[in-house]
C-alpha cells in the first residue's frame, strides 16, 4: 500500500466517527458554540502532536506564503464547519452526508485549474457517477414547516461542500514546505477566533449552561476523531495528489451512513443505496490511473 492511501483511509475512519459523535453531542446544543468546542479541543490535540513529533521550531521557519495558505485554509474549514453542523441540526447525517462529500468533484475541478492536477477519462466518468449516486441519496420527501425549515439542511450542506473542497486545495498548497502536524495546528488557529466570533455574533453563549454531561463527551471525542483526521488527512496530501487523496478521504461516507445506522437508528430507502453504490464506485473510478 502506498503510504498517502494508508493516511488518506485513515483520514476516512476519523472522519467517519467524527460525524456521528457530533450529531451525538449536538443535541439541544447551538451548532455554532458545538463548533467551538470541537475547535479548542483539536487545537490542543494538534499542539499536543507537534510536541509529541518535535516540529514546533519549524514554525519559526515558515515563508509567508505558507502561513497564507494555511490560514485561508484554516478559515475556509471554519467556514465549512459551522455550516455543516448547522445542516446536521436541521437535516439526518444520511441527508447531509451525502451532499458535504459532493465537495470531492468541486475539489478535483479545482485542483485541475489551479493545481494542474489532470483529469483522464476515469476520472471524468468517475465524476458524474458521484454526482448522480449523490442526488439519489438525497432525500427530498416533504415534512412539516416552512420552505425554509424543510431545506435549510440542504443550503448549509452545500455551502459546507464548497468550503471543503477550496479547504482541501488551499491546505495542499500551504502544506508543501511544512510539516504536517505543525501545519494543522497552525490552520486550527485560524479556525478557533472564527468558530467564537461566531458564537458571539449568533449568542450561541447563551446555551452554554444547556450543555450537559453527554454533550460534552461526545462533542470532545468528536473533536479529538477530528483532529486525528486532519493529521491523516494533511499529511496524505503532502505524500499524493489532492484529485487522489480527497476521494479516498471521502469514501467515509460509506462508513458515516453504516455508522448512523448502528448508533443513530438511521435507515436507508433503496434510492439512498443505489445512490451510495453509485457514489462509491464513482469514487473508486476516479482513482484509477
Amino acid at each position: 500500500m502506498e503510504a498517502w492511501l494508508f493516511y488518506a483511509a485513515g483520514a476516512a475512519v476519523f472522519a467517519a466517527l467524527t460525524t456521528i459523535l457530533a450529531k451525538m453531542g449536538l443535541n439541544n446544543v447551538d451548532s455554532h458554540l458545538a463548533t467551538a468546542i470541537r475547535t479548542m479541543v483539536v487545537l490542543v490535540f494538534a499542539w499536543i502532536m507537534v510536541f509529541i513529533v518535535g516540529s514546533q521550531s519549524g514554525i519559526f521557519h515558515a515563508d509567508a506564503r505558507t502561513w497564507f495558505f494555511l490560514i485561508l485554509s484554516g478559515l475556509a474549514t471554519g467556514a465549512s464547519w459551522l455550516c455543516f453542523f448547522r445542516a446536521l441540526q436541521l437535516g439526518t447525517v444520511n441527508r447531509v452526508v451525502p451532499i458535504d462529500k459532493s465537495s470531492t468533484i468541486f475539489t478535483m475541478i479545482l485542483a485541475f485549474i489551479f493545481l494542474g492536477e489532470p483529469i483522464g477519462a476515469f476520472t471524468a466518468v468517475g465524476m458524474v457517477l458521484m454526482a448522480a449516486g449523490t442526488w439519489l441519496m438525497i432525500d427530498f420527501k416533504k415534512e412539516e414547516g416552512n420552505r425554509s425549515k424543510r431545506y435549510g439542511w440542504l443550503f448549509f450542506a452545500l455551502i459546507a461542500a464548497v468550503f471543503a473542497s477550496l479547504t482541501a486545495i488551499l491546505g495542499s498548497i500551504g502544506f508543501e514546505n511544512i510539516e504536517a502536524n505543525l501545519g494543522t495546528a497552525i490552520r486550527t488557529m485560524a479556525v478557533v477566533p472564527m468558530s467564537w466570533l461566531m458564537v458571539f455574533l449568533t449568542r450561541g453563549k447563551n446555551t452554554r449552561g444547556k450543555i450537559n454531561k453527554e454533550n460534552w463527551l461526545f462533542l470532545i471525542l468528536s473533536g479529538v476523531a477530528t483532529g486525528a483526521s486532519w493529521l491523516f488527512f494533511f499529511r496524505a496530501l503532502q505524500l499524493g495528489n489532492a484529485s487522489n487523496v480527497v476521494p479516498v478521504d471521502k469514501l467515509s461516507v460509506v462508513l458515516t451512513m453504516g455508522f448512523a445506522r448502528l448508533f443513530l437508528g438511521e435507515k436507508f430507502s433503496k434510492r439512498s443505496l443505489a445512490g451510495l453504490m453509485l457514489l462509491t464506485g464513482g469514487t473508486l473510478l476516479t482513482l484509477i490511473r
